[in-house]
């Protein structure tokens, strides 16, 4: 009997235990994260994980360093649960114990999760809500970051890593959120920089709050660091989920496929109208990529940034597809150092993961400036050029109107060894835009003509008919076809089922060595 009794005290003892160790810093604390606007560490893996699916990993972990209470737990939560019945492994820092900051044995914990999701092939999703290092464990801390930045790169194009900011993100430790695939960041309490206010004003006398600094608006529209900005945390973990849905769970996998009512053959009478075809005139790609994916159902990634430039994911025939479409209603659609930045690092995601590239082509080329050429568009426009070369996922493309010199071969041309590559009849495909070329060209003619401008308009006219059409690429092979704009899905959808068990390898090599 006695060793009965011993047994449920002990059983008492560890239920007792894993109830403190589970209030975190405790009920004081726990209410002043909820007066901030803030959840608590596990609350926010509630919201992220299918119910009842999360198993907590070293939750009796305890603090070091010098002063540490040995009443509590350590500052992260760490374990695996699902999301939609999938596995995925996460660690969300702890705002209530000592401000969340990573010591050696916070470290110890995030890197034993990230090792697991290396190994069993499941993404790993951090939340973060951290002060950063903690100054009492000194070079421990460092060391804790260190390894974790290490291990960040050896996972990086062998699980999606996603990184979820809901607090604080300061100092050495907002570099591991900028070695992963995917930032989200929550609107009002998400801040992310390397100096906060305090040590800018006193370097450089600049006046800025932590939201202007640091903000999940300053970082999605400015800086380009975050991907997504949402409103609130509950929003915010929904986005988490619904981009997971897009991904694959590791590099050897394909992404889920969910089953459409939408017809794979559907025709779609609105595409003849929505591209005008006037060459000059704006409008919004994302609509033609609402028309050709599964249930109009797409998700755009960095919608903020460099708006000339859209990137998301939608699906086509129950598949995951990644989209890159220039945006004719922003900078008429042409290439910046921005823009090139953002498709060239989407590019490569995709392909890391399987994902095909379906690319949507309206650009009159890159933007011209001394700002952009300072700024080293060429460095940054070679970027993409790198990154579609190196792709080996299936790659279509389909011009829908302007495409003119090396924004052309840019945008998963023939030529950066594109597999399918369509355009519709709307499609201008030359070394220049018309005004350009003619001006050029038949400069000598324009100014010894007896009406200038007259002539000028002629000879553009002229050019325009004469190279400004898919005709003269279609017929070299550099386009396999020139499309109705109503049977885009059903080309495309088609395209993708032929090319599924595409086989490319680049030649064997440690790494490239892309312009960085």
């Amino acid at each position: 009997m006695s060793e009965a009794m011993t047994a449920e005290q002990k059983l008492a003892q560890l239920n007792q235990l894993k109830a403190a160790f589970a209030l975190g810093g405790g009920p004081k604390r726990i209410e002043a994260q909820h007066a901030r606007g803030k959840l608590t560490a596990r609350e926010r893996i509630e919201l992220l994980l299918d119910p009842g699916s999360f198993d907590e990993l070293d939750m009796l972990m305890r603090p070091r360093g010098e002063g540490s209470s040995a009443t509590t737990g350590e500052a992260v939560v760490t374990g695996w649960g699902k999301v939609d019945g999938r596995p995925v492994y996460v660690f969300s820092y702890d705002f209530t114990l000592v401000g969340g900051s990573l010591s050696e044995a916070v470290a110890e914990k995030i890197l034993k999760v990230m090792d697991l999701s290396i190994t069993t092939g499941a993404p790993i999703i951090g939340i973060i809500d951290s002060g950063g290092a903690r100054i009492q464990d000194g070079p421990e801390s460092l060391r804790g970051f260190g390894e974790i930045f290490a291990m960040n790169t050896l996972a990086s194009g062998v699980v999606p890593q996603l990184s979820v900011v809901m607090g604080p993100s300061a100092g050495g430790g907002a570099y591991s959120p900028a070695l992963t695939d995917f930032i989200f960041m929550t609107e009002g309490s998400g801040q992310m920089y390397i100096t906060g206010p305090d040590v800018i004003r006193a370097v450089t006398g600049e006046e800025v709050t932590h939201d202007e600094l640091g903000g999940a608006h300053a970082h999605a529209s400015r800086s380009g660091v975050a991907h997504f900005a949402v409103a609130g945390e509950e929003a915010t973990m929904a986005e988490v989920r619904r981009l997971l849905s897009f991904l694959p769970s590791n590099n050897a996998e394909e992404a889920p496929i969910v089953a459409s009512g939408d017809d794979p053959e559907r025709a779609d009478e609105d595409l003849l109208s929505i591209v005008p075809a006037e060459p000059n005139r704006p409008y919004d790609v994302r609509e033609v990529i609402e028309r050709l994916v599964d249930d109009g159902d797409f998700m755009e990634v960095h919608e903020l940034f460099a708006p000339n430039m859209v990137v998301g994911y939608g699906r086509m025939g129950g598949r995951s597809v990644g989209f890159v479409a220039n945006q004719p209603a922003q900078l008429a659609g042409s290439l910046d150092i921005n823009a090139s930045r953002k498709a060239a690092r989407f590019v490569r995601f995709c392909d890391a993961f399987n994902i095909p590239l379906v690319t949507l082509v309206d650009t009159p080329g890159f933007l011209p400036g001394l700002g952009q050429e300072y700024g080293g568009i060429i460095t940054h426009g070679a970027k993409l050029l790198y990154a579609y070369s190196e792709a080996t996922v299936p790659k279509i493309a389909v011009i829908l109107r302007k495409s003119y010199g090396g924004a052309y071969l840019v945008m998963s041309s023939k030529h950066l060894r594109g597999d399918m590559n369509f355009a519709w009849p709307t499609a201008e495909v030359a070394v220049a835009g018309p005004d350009a070329a003619a001006n050029v060209v038949y400069r000598e003619e324009i100014a010894n003509s007896e009406n200038p401008e007259a002539r000028r308009k002629e000879l553009i006219d002229e050019y325009r008919a004469k190279f400004a059409n898919p005709y003269i690429p279609a017929g070299r092979g550099f386009l396999d076809d020139v499309i109705d704009p109503r049977d885009s899905r059903k080309k495309i959808i088609r395209a993708l089922e032929m090319l599924q068990n595409k086989a490319d390898r680049n030649p064997p090599k440690k790494h490239g060595n892309i312009p960085l």
